[in-house]
C-alpha cells in the first residue's frame, strides 16, 4: 500500500505549486481571485499561512495532490515532492494504488458525468493512468466541461517543456514540441520556436536560464528551469497519457 515518508517543511512546495498555478489563475481558469497574493508568496517566500487558503481554491489540482500525498504517507498535500509529482511526474505517482485513483475519480465526477463517461474516465486508472496534471488535461477536463475542448486549449493547459534558444528580460524563445493530431491521434510534433513569457510585473521564476537550458511551460508561461531528470519524467508521463487518451478519442 502506501509507503511511509516523514513529512518535510512545505514552504518549498507551496512556492513551487505557484510556479505552475499562477498563470492559469491570472487568466481566471482556476483558483480564486488571488493571483497577486500567490505570486508574492512564491517570489518572497512569505505569507505561507495567508497563501494556503488561496491555494486550496485550486479545486482541479488539490484532489490529485491529496491522493498522491495520502498514498505515499505524506501529511501535507503541498509537500514539494507531491507538487513535483503532480505537475512534472516522479516516483510517487507509481505508488498510488489503481483502486485509489479509480475511487477518487468516480467520487469526484459522479455528479458531472454520465455513468458511461464516468466509467470511461475512471477506467483509465486500471489501464495505467496516474494522478498527473497531463492526465487531467487529456482525459478529464475534455469531458468534464472545463475550459471547453480544443487542441489549442489542451496544448496550452498541459505542462510542456522547451529548450531555451534566446531571451530578453521578460520573455524567452524556446524550441517546443506542439500538441498536434496525426491520423486521428494526439501526438507531439517536431520542435517549433515559440516566444513565451518569463516575467509578470517584474517577477518570474527563470531569471538565470541560458541558451540550451530546459524550462517547463504552462499557458505560455515559463514556470521554472528544470533538469534532465524532471524533463525526462515530464516527457514520460506526457507520452503515457497521450497514449491512454488516444484509446478513447
Amino acid at each position: 500500500m502506501s509507503h511511509l515518508i516523514i513529512e518535510r517543511p512545505t514552504l518549498e512546495g507551496t512556492r513551487r505549486f505557484v510556479h505552475y498555478a499562477f498563470m492559469p489563475n491570472r487568466l481566471q481558469y482556476c483558483g480564486g481571485d488571488d493571483s497577486n497574493a500567490i505570486l508574492e508568496h512564491a517570489v518572497t517566500g512569505e505569507g505561507r499561512s495567508g497563501a494556503l487558503p488561496a491555494l486550496r481554491k485550486f479545486t482541479g489540482a488539490l484532489p490529485y495532490l491529496a491522493l498522491i500525498a495520502r498514498e505515499n504517507g505524506i501529511a501535507d498535500p503541498f509537500d514539494a515532492r507531491v507538487v513535483e509529482a503532480y505537475w512534472l511526474g516522479n516516483e510517487l505517482l507509481d505508488r498510488v494504488e489503481v483502486a485509489g485513483l479509480y475511487a477518487s475519480l468516480r467520487e469526484r465526477f459522479a455528479k458531472n458525468l454520465s455513468p458511461k463517461v464516468l466509467e470511461l474516465v475512471a477506467g483509465k486508472a486500471p489501464r495505467g493512468a496516474r494522478p498527473h496534471h497531463n492526465f487531467h488535461v487529456f482525459d478529464v477536463h475534455t469531458r468534464a466541461g472545463e475550459l471547453g475542448h480544443s487542441l489549442e486549449t489542451m496544448d496550452e493547459c498541459r505542462i510542456s517543456w522547451g529548450q531555451v534558444v534566446s531571451g530578453d528580460a521578460t520573455s524567452l524563445v524556446v524550441a517546443r514540441q506542439p500538441l498536434t493530431i496525426v491520423d486521428g491521434a494526439l501526438c507531439l510534433g517536431a520542435p517549433e520556436q515559440q516566444r513565451v513569457t518569463r516575467q509578470f510585473a517584474g517577477h518570474g521564476f527563470a531569471d538565470d536560464v541560458k541558451q540550451g537550458d530546459w524550462v517547463s511551460l504552462h499557458w505560455s508561461w515559463v514556470c521554472e528551469a528544470i533538469d534532465e531528470r524532471c524533463r525526462a519524467n515530464l516527457e514520460y508521463y506526457t507520452l503515457r497519457h497521450l497514449q491512454l487518451a488516444n484509446e478513447t478519442l
